[in-house]
Formats: C-alpha cells, sequence, structure tokens
C-alpha cells in the first residue's frame, strides 16, 4: 500500500512536471523549442544527475518526444519501460547496455531499446539526447536478478569504500 501510494504521488508530480512545457500547444500546432530557451527539470523517478523536458506529446498518456540533460558520470541503474524507446544523441557520448551486448553513443548516434528490454544507461561525457518513446512514461528499475525494485533502493547512492591502508 505505501509503494502504491507513492507511486500515484510520483505520478502526479510527474505529469504535471512534464506537460507544462506543452500546456500553451494545440494539438495541430508545429511545437519549436529552442534548446538555449528549454525548461528542464529533475524527477524523483530518476537520478537527480538527469533532468528532462517534454518536447512533445503527453507522456504521462501517451507517444512523447522527450528531451533529455544527462550529466557526466550519471548513471540511469538497470531498468525497463513499456514503451519502446528511440533515444538520438545530440552531444556528448554515452554508453548504453543491454543484456546481450553494449553501444557506445556519440552526437548523431541512434539507438532503438524494445519496450520492457532491460537497459542501463551510463554518460560518459555532458549528454543531451532526445528520447521518442511510442507510449505512456514509466520506468522499472531491477535488481541483479532482474526482480523489480523500488525507485529508492535503485537510486540510493552507493557508498565510496574507504582506501586500503597501507600496512
Amino acid at each position: 500500500m505505501r509503494f502504491a501510494l507513492a507511486g500515484l504521488s510520483l505520478l502526479v508530480l510527474l505529469a504535471s512536471a512534464l506537460i507544462m512545457p506543452l500546456a500553451a500547444q494545440g494539438p495541430d500546432q508545429m511545437p519549436y523549442a529552442a534548446l538555449a530557451s528549454t525548461k528542464f527539470m529533475a524527477l524523483p523517478v530518476l537520478p537527480a544527475c538527469m533532468t528532462i523536458s517534454a518536447q512533445r506529446g503527453d507522456p504521462m498518456k501517451d507517444a512523447a518526444v522527450l528531451l533529455l540533460k544527462v550529466k557526466s558520470g550519471c548513471i540511469v541503474p538497470w531498468h525497463w519501460h513499456t514503451a519502446n524507446e528511440n533515444l538520438m544523441m545530440v552531444s556528448g557520448s554515452a554508453k548504453a547496455e543491454m543484456s546481450d551486448g553494449a553501444n557506445t553513443l556519440v552526437a548523431g548516434d541512434y539507438l532503438y531499446l524494445a519496450g520492457r528490454q532491460v537497459h542501463q544507461f551510463t554518460c560518459i561525457s555532458s549528454c543531451v539526447v532526445f528520447d521518442v518513446i511510442d507510449g505512456a512514461f514509466d520506468i522499472h528499475y531491477v535488481d541483479a536478478e532482474g526482480q523489480e525494485i523500488p525507485v529508492e533502493q535503485a537510486l540510493k547512492p552507493t557508498a565510496n569504500p574507504a582506501p586500503a591502508k597501507k600496512p
């Protein structure tokens, strides 16, 4: 029950955060969004080192075009989405890992991730990425065995071990 209420609260926050930039757009308008004036925001279901902006569509209901800014060294831990994702690197470099291998992405590269395909994303050098989703946005984090885990557990900071002492 606690996870259900927390999930509902996150859903409401996510919906209001992502839809706000789209309020002035009509369904038949051609949106223009200059990167320099795009408003990005952090979401509690994503690592704090990643921000997001909806460029087109309502990601809480259906297909959408999202623009992501991800800081160098940021890791989006192993997860999956219900919708298919089409990632297009605008700038920077990243590593996308799937169970069957990994790809290094640089500006201009494209990667398709099928819905429910478990993957991990690591930004190597300040990333700007378009993410075109063909359904409503969700994220399901998983542990090493592939079992779904709560957002708080997935995004829990890992402690750096103390350096070993010399004898």
